[in-house]
């Protein structure tokens, strides 16, 4: 826009500070609310206010945003003359706070401990954080372990992301078991009426076959299979790791790269017997007996 509609003027100017560009001649306001893409400074002076634009972005695993408001920093403290009635303000405020904050305070130092154990990604910790500040609020953690409620917050985040993380990893790391998992985890579900999509094989291939030294070639043979088998409808009503776990064994063995079924069991928790059954039947009804036969033949 070069020339003001209303007056035809064209001596138009911007107003970086309102976002806004006016008319000169008679002040309408062409453009208002317009985004500054300029570069962001880095403010290295505290007494210099004319380059700050925004401070940190809000997250949910910092259990004083959003909720409480905090006395100052411990940069403000070097800007007053009367310390010691700045650290007595702090200490009360702290003394004072809701039951709420300091509940987060706990929950969100034990999700960093479990968010670190298992090496997650910022996005899952953030909506694990997120899932338990909302149970907090609504008054779910009552009469539960805190424990309890914020390993199932992270085993549905980690679903909401498709990680490939089972209940027993988060057993592990949070060292409750896996009916308490269980239990915890569906009851924040049902509360928060939070959909959660079944689990697809394909999240697990990645990491069993890593565990198990296949190479990317068999990997992407397993991947193949399971979209044949979900294509074929065999996927209905099995769980999610048996199936990635027998179209790994069933892969293996097509690739030459055979693993035995008790160390495919092993590294995917499910019993020796349901991957010979999942075996037999993908490879049945995917009609690759007479090429396992060929193979079987020549070894």
């Amino acid at each position: 826009m070069k020339k003001c509609p209303e007056c035809g003027d064209e001596k138009l100017m911007h107003v970086k500070d309102k976002g806004e560009v006016v008319c000169r001649s008679c002040g309408l306001v062409l453009e208002e609310k317009m985004v500054d893409f300029g570069q962001e400074w880095t403010e290295h002076d505290n007494n210099d206010d004319s380059k700050r634009r925004a401070g940190a972005p809000l997250t949910y695993t910092q259990h004083d945003q959003g909720l409480g408001t905090e006395i100052g920093n411990s940069s403000d403290l070097y800007k007053l003359n009367n310390k010691d009635k700045f650290k007595r303000l702090i200490k009360w405020q702290r003394r004072v706070s809701t039951a709420i904050e300091r509940n987060l305070q706990l929950a969100l130092s034990e999700l960093k401990r479990i968010s670190s154990y298992l090496k997650l990604a910022p996005a899952v910790e953030e909506e694990s954080a997120r899932i338990y500040t909302l149970a907090v609020q609504r008054g779910l953690v009552k009469g539960r372990g805190l424990e309890h409620i914020v390993a199932g917050s992270v085993y549905i985040a980690s679903r909401v992301n498709d990680c490939s993380l089972t209940m027993d990893d988060i057993c592990n790391a949070s060292g409750i078991d896996k009916k308490t998992l269980g239990k915890n985890y569906r009851f924040i579900l049902r509360k928060l009426e939070i959909k959660l999509m079944p689990a697809d094989p394909i999240n697990y291939v990645y990491k069993y076959a890593s565990e198990l030294g296949l190479s990317p070639v068999t990997q992407t043979k397993a991947l193949k299979l399971i979209d044949k088998i979900k294509n074929n409808g065999l996927n209905s009503g099995k769980s999610p790791k048996a199936i990635a776990a027998g179209a790994i064994y069933l892969a293996a063995i097509i690739n030459g790269e055979k693993r035995t079924q008790e160390k495919v069991a092993m590294v995917s928790n499910v019993t020796e017997v349901t991957i010979r059954n999942r075996y037999k039947e993908f490879s049945t009804k995917l009609g690759l007996d007479k090429q396992l036969s060929k193979i079987q033949a020549s070894a």
